[in-house]
C-alpha cells in the first residue's frame, strides 16, 4: 500500500503527461505482478464493490474523532471529498501496517461478509495503522470512489515503457471482461494467449468534433457515412462464437438476441465496427434511440420488444478479416473487406451496410447535413480515405461533423451541490418552462458553465434559497438558461411529459427575464417535430 500511495501522490502532485507516465512505468517495473493488476484493474475501472454505507463511515469517523456528527457533516462540503474529510479528522494513527495494495483490497471486498459491528473494528484497526494518504486511498477503495487522472492510454503507454511491449498490442489486451480473479498479470499483459483473445474486441477508433471544415483539404481524401444515433458496439466472431461489446467494453451480447444468427454464416474471425440501431422494417429505416433504449440494462429481451424494435448493426469498418488484425489496412480496403462479407450473408440478416454517401464538394455535403434530423442521424462522420484504425481518440482521421443542438430557454428552480473539486459550489441544476403561471420542471443539466459562472450562481442561490430538500435547494425563479440538447423524446415519468437527450447549459441568459422563457407549448412542438 505504501508504494501505490506512493504512486499516487507523484501522480497527483503534476499534470505533466511525461511526469505521470514516468511514474507509473517505474511502478510496473518495482511493484508485485499482483499490486501491478490490481492497480491496472482500478485505473480501467474494475473497482471492488462497496461492502459499508457512507452513512457508516461518517458516523464511525465522527466518532473516532472524537467530535459530534454534525460537526463531521459541517466539515464535508468544506473539503468537498468525504475520503478526504475522513482522513483529515482522524487522530494520528498508533500502529503500521506493511499490507500490500492486494492485501487492503481482500479487506475492502471481503468486508461486505460481515455483521456491522465486525465491520466497524475492521475499518477502525484500518484507520489506525495508516499513514493519512493510505487513509485516503483506503477510504475510497471501501467506497467504490478511487478515481486517479489518468487515462487508459497513459496507463497503456506506461507500461509499454515497462515492458517494452507495443501500445497498440497492451491495449487489445486490456480489452474484455476480466478482473484479477479471472486472470494474472502474465496472462494479461506478458503472455501471448490465443484463448484469452477469442472474445476480447479491438480498441474503438474515436473521433473529435470537427472545428474547421476547410482544414480538411481536398474533398475528395475523404469519406462521408451519416452518424447514427444508436449504441457504439464491436461484433466479434471467433471460435463459432459471438460476442457484442459496446464502446465503454460492456458486453452486451445477451440484450440483442438477433445477432446470434450471424456466427452461423459470418467467416469465422470477424470483427465488425458499427453502431446497433432499433429498425423500422416497414419504413427500412432506423428508429429513434427512444426506441432502443428498453434494451439497455436488461439481461433477457421480451419477444414483443424483439418484434417492435428489432435490431441491426450499421456496420462502418471491418477490423479483423478471415482471422486477421487488418486494422493497418487503409479505410478504403477494409470498406472494400467490409462490403464483401456483408454481400455474402444471407438478406434477412440483422446487419447493414452504412453507405458512404457521395458529394462533390463540402457545399454540398454542408447542404445534406441540414436535414440529418430527418433521417434521424446526428450528421456525418468524415474519414480519411487512407487512414488506418486507430486505438482511441486521435485527431487527423476521423472527424464527427455533427449538427448544431437544439435549444430552448428555461427558468432554474432547483440547485444542488457538486461533488470533487467542485463540492463548495452549487452546479447540478434543475430547470423548468413556463406553463401558463406555473413552470413545470422539465430537465437537469450540470455543465457548461465557467467556475466563473458556477461561483456567480452559487453566492446567488445561497441568498435566495427558498425551501431546502436535504442537500437541494429550490431557490426563487429569476435566472435563464439556455440548454442545449441532441433529441427529445416522450417520458412518462417527467411531469413535462418529455426528456432530453444530453441536455447541458450553453448560455446564462443575463439578458432575458422569465417570462420570456420558453413554455411547455414550445417543448411540445419540439417533440412532434424531433421526437
Amino acid at each position: 500500500m505504501k508504494r501505490f500511495a506512493q504512486l499516487f501522490t507523484a501522480l497527483d502532485q503534476t499534470t505533466k503527461t511525461n511526469a505521470k507516465v514516468a511514474a507509473l512505468a517505474s511502478y510496473f517495473r518495482d511493484a508485485s505482478d499482483t499490486d501491478k493488476l490490481w492497480t491496472i484493474a482500478l485505473l480501467s475501472g474494475r473497482r471492488p464493490k462497496r461492502g459499508v454505507t457512507t452513512t457508516l463511515l461518517r458516523e464511525w469517523a465522527a466518532g473516532k474523532a472524537g467530535i459530534p456528527l454534525w460537526l463531521f457533516e459541517e466539515c464535508y462540503p468544506i473539503v468537498g471529498d468525504l475520503s478526504e474529510t475522513i482522513a483529515l479528522v482522524l487522530p494520528p494513527a498508533t500502529g503500521t501496517s506493511d499490507r500490500t495494495l492486494t492485501a487492503w483490497i481482500e479487506v475492502v471486498r471481503d468486508i461486505g461478509k460481515h455483521e456491522v459491528a465486525t465491520k466497524k473494528e475492521i475499518i477502525l484497526n484500518a484507520w489506525d495503522s495508516l499513514s493519512p494518504i493510505e487513509r485516503f486511498l483506503f477510504n475510497k477503495l471501501i467506497t467504490g470512489g478511487l478515481r486517479i487522472g489518468v487515462s487508459q492510454k497513459l496507463m497503456t503507454r506506461a507500461l509499454a515503457q515497462a515492458t517494452e511491449i507495443e501500445e497498440a498490442t497492451l491495449a487489445h489486451r486490456l480489452m474484455g471482461d476480466w478482473t484479477p480473479d479471472t486472470t494474472t498479470f502474465e496472462d494479461l499483459i506478458l503472455s501471448e494467449n490465443p484463448e484469452a483473445d477469442a472474445s476480447k474486441p479491438y480498441p474503438f477508433y474515436l473521433a473529435y468534433q470537427l472545428e474547421d471544415l476547410e482544414a480538411l483539404g481536398p474533398p475528395e481524401d475523404w469519406r462521408a457515412e451519416w452518424k447514427w444515433d444508436g449504441i457504439r458496439g464491436q461484433l466479434v466472431i471467433r471460435r463459432g462464437a459471438h460476442h457484442l461489446w459496446s464502446r465503454g467494453e460492456e458486453l452486451i451480447t445477451d440484450r440483442f438476441p438477433e445477432f446470434a444468427m450471424l456466427r452461423d454464416f459470418a467467416p469465422d474471425g470477424t470483427v465488425f465496427d458499427g453502431e446497433i440501431l432499433a429498425w423500422d422494417d416497414t419504413a427500412d429505416a432506423p428508429q429513434s434511440f427512444n426506441a432502443l433504449q428498453p434494451r439497455i440494462g436488461r439481461k433477457t429481451v421480451p419477444k414483443k420488444l424483439l418484434k417492435e424494435a428489432p435490431a441491426v448493426l450499421y456496420a462502418y469498418d471491418l477490423l479483423e478479416h478471415q482471422g486477421t488484425d487488418i486494422r493497418g489496412q487503409p479505410y478504403d480496403v477494409r470498406r472494400k473487406h467490409l462490403a464483401e462479407t456483408i454481400a455474402a450473408l444471407p438478406p434477412d440478416a440483422p446487419i447493414c451496410l452504412s453507405a458512404n454517401e457521395p458529394f462533390a464538394d463540402w457545399a454540398a455535403l454542408g447542404q445534406l447535413r441540414e436535414i440529418s434530423r430527418d433521417r434521424l442521424a446526428e450528421g456525418f462522420m468524415l474519414k480519411r480515405g487512407d487512414s488506418p484504425y486507430r486505438s482511441g481518440r486521435k485527431k487527423g482521421d476521423w472527424w464527427k461533423w455533427k449538427v448544431d443542438p437544439l435549444m430552448i430557454d428555461a427558468v432554474m428552480i432547483y440547485a444542488q451541490a457538486g461533488s470533487g473539486r467542485r463540492a463548495n459550489l452549487f452546479t447540478d441544476f434543475t430547470f423548468a418552462v413556463r406553463n401558463g403561471n406555473e413552470l413545470v420542471p422539465f430537465t437537469k443539466a450540470y455543465s457548461g458553465l465557467t467556475d466563473a459562472e458556477f461561483r456567480q450562481i452559487t453566492a446567488w442561490v445561497k441568498r435566495n434559497t427558498v425551501q431546502k430538500f436535504g442537500p437541494v435547494r429550490q431557490v426563487t425563479p429569476q435566472h435563464v438558461f439556455e440548454i442545449a440538447f441532441e433529441g427529445i423524446q416522450k417520458s412518462p415519468r417527467h411531469k413535462s411529459g418529455v426528456a432530453l437527450r444530453f441536455p447541458r447549459m450553453s448560455r446564462w441568459r443575463h439578458d432575458k427575464p422569465i417570462d420570456e422563457a420558453n413554455t411547455l407549448d414550445d417543448l411540445n412542438e419540439m417533440l412532434e417535430q424531433y421526437g
